[in-house]
Parts: C-alpha cells; structure tokens; sequence
C-alpha cells in the first residue's frame, strides 16, 4: 500500500480524492490546500487530515497527486521530486516547457516515477481503438465547448487542444517537422477558437481544431491509414472501425459492400467494426496504473517525457498564434 497525499483540492482535487477512496492500493493520508476556508470544507466533507503546509504533506506521504493550478505545479512538483516521492501530476505538466525540462532533471536525479494526467488515453473509446490504429497518415480532431469563464485565464490551446496534441503524438511515431496555426480572440485575451496543423517527417499530417465558444460540446478525432479509417469519440463513448481488404475470389462475404477499383486492380471488401466500450471511471484508472507503475518499477503509461512533448507542441502552436 502507498500512501498518497494531495496538493488542491479544488473542484478535480476533490474528484481525485474520491476516486483515491475508492482505491483500495493507496493510503489517502490527506492534502494541502492554500485556501483556509475551503480546506476546512474539504476535511470535513471526505473525513481527512488538511496539512498546514507543503511539506508537511510531503513528510507523511510516497505519492504527491498535484491538483492544483498550473501555474503552481512547477514549485510543488520540485519539492516533492527533491525529497524522493512520486508524482502524479494533472496535465498541463507545467507553465513552461522550461519548467517540464527542469522536473525531468529532478525526476530522474531521484529515481522516482511522474505520470502527467492527459485522461483521453484512457478514455475507454481511445483504449478501445488504440490496436486498430497503425501508421496513420491523417488524422482530424475537433474539440469543441460551451463557454465556461473557469478556463479562461489560459489559452484554449493548453486548456483543450492539448489533450488532443496528446493523443496525436501518441501515435505517430516520427518526430514534427513543422507546425502552423491560427486563432482567434472572441472572449478572451487569448484565442478561444484554434486551428493547428502538424506536419511529421513520415508524412503524417494532423489537423487540429478547439474552441472554448461553441453552441454545442464535440470530442471527436479521426485517424486514416492504409486501408482503414477509425473514428473515436470521446465525448459519447464510441468507436467506428472501417477496414478494407482484397477480395480473395471464393472467400468473399456475398453480403459484403465490394468496392471494384477499376481494370487491372482487385476489388476491396469494407469491414464495418463498432466495438463494445465498457464504462469506466478514467481519472480513477489512470491513478491506478500510476499505483501499479511505481511498484512494478515500470515506465507510467503516460511518462513525465509524454507530459514535456505534449506541452512543448503546444507552446510551439502557441507562438504560431502570437505571429
């Protein structure tokens, strides 16, 4: 059993406390959070321990589950890297690419496992296309949402997109070669609506778009590659497979769609797939694969390297925007 603290339990700190409840792996020894008031809330409502200070958490704990705003993940991450605890971090990793760079140093100085919570990996339509996806060479992405001040105080780019610049570059296998993007100011001070497009040095292209200001909540990305076309919604919890193989004359399903591509070149039999996507609670297991990637001594499935590239593109969409 690890013992586990948390830093911030604002309204996803307080989401992570219940999900560590229920895990019966940790030890949820208690948190720290700056806002008296609220912490007093907090303690009395889940039944735990509110430490006084930073550090004081850090004394009691093996695992730091960093909860809080961005812009205070660097310092509390250093504090709790250079006394040698895990780290499970909420996603952006940091403020800066600097800072990602800098924890990556402390991380690997104390020999210590940091998992940066991008939760679409493990959103069960993802996990369910995942195998599907190979080598693709396009991939579209939308993310769309309602307007809510709580995330305007960054770009829609870290706010949003960077989920998805997540995704994508868990998936390609080839290093960017170029960005381009542009946005627009509606709301905020900065853009609220964003189009990035990503080269890669394999060919692959990927074309994402977020916005903070649409009528309507969309989370949808598409991945083509040679002879197959997949379609994941992480909003609804869907999967689409489209495959395509030769027709094998006498192997064929008579009730097949069969695509005849011209003299000279086979015809194409259309597999349509939907799998089965299970309920699960994401945030919950991507804390307990945390659980399991510090005792196993294994790479998390989302490494503080994943965390660092992830943001690293996204400032790099960023100064595209600023232009």
């Amino acid at each position: 059993m690890l013992r586990i603290g948390i830093m911030g339990v604002g309204h996803l700190g307080k989401i992570h406390i219940k999900c560590i409840q229920q895990i019966p792996e940790y030890n949820f020894v208690g948190f720290f959070d700056p806002d008296q008031e609220n912490a007093k809330k907090v303690a009395e409502e889940f039944n735990t321990h509110s430490f006084a200070s930073i550090e004081e958490l850090i004394d009691e704990v093996d695992v730091v589950d960093i909860v809080t705003p961005t812009f205070a993940h660097f310092e509390c991450a250093s504090k709790a890297l250079k006394r040698g605890k895990h780290v499970f971090i909420e996603k952006p990793i940091a403020a800066s690419a600097e800072e990602a760079k800098k924890m990556i140093d402390l991380s690997t100085e104390a020999n210590v496992k940091v998992q940066v919570g991008h939760v679409e990996r493990f959103n069960p339509a993802f996990t369910a296309a995942v195998n599907y996806i190979d080598n693709p060479m396009f991939i579209e992405t939308h993310r769309l949402a309602q307007f809510n001040p709580r995330g305007t105080d960054v770009p829609v780019i870290l706010d949003l997109m960077i989920h998805d610049i997540d995704i994508v570059l868990s998936v390609v296998k080839s290093n960017v070669r170029k960005i381009s993007a542009s946005g627009v100011k509606v709301v905020s001070d900065t853009p609220d609506i964003a189009n990035a497009r990503i080269e890669f040095d394999n060919g692959c292209v990927a074309n994402l778009t977020a916005s903070r200001i649409s009528m309507k909540n969309m989370r949808k990305s598409r991945f083509f590659q040679r002879d197959a076309y997949i379609a994941v919604d992480f909003l609804e919890k869907t999967t689409e497979i489209v495959r395509m193989k030769e027709v094998i004359p006498g192997d064929n399903d008579p009730f097949a769609m069969i695509i005849e591509l011209g003299e000279n070149k086979a015809a194409k039999q259309i597999f349509f797939e939907k799998p089965e996507i299970l309920p699960v609670n994401e945030i919950k297991m991507e804390l307990e694969t945390f659980y399991h990637s510090v005792v196993n001594d294994t790479t998390p499935l989302v490494s503080i390297i994943d965390g660092y590239n992830a943001l690293n593109v996204a400032y790099q969409i960023i100064e595209k925007l600023n232009d």
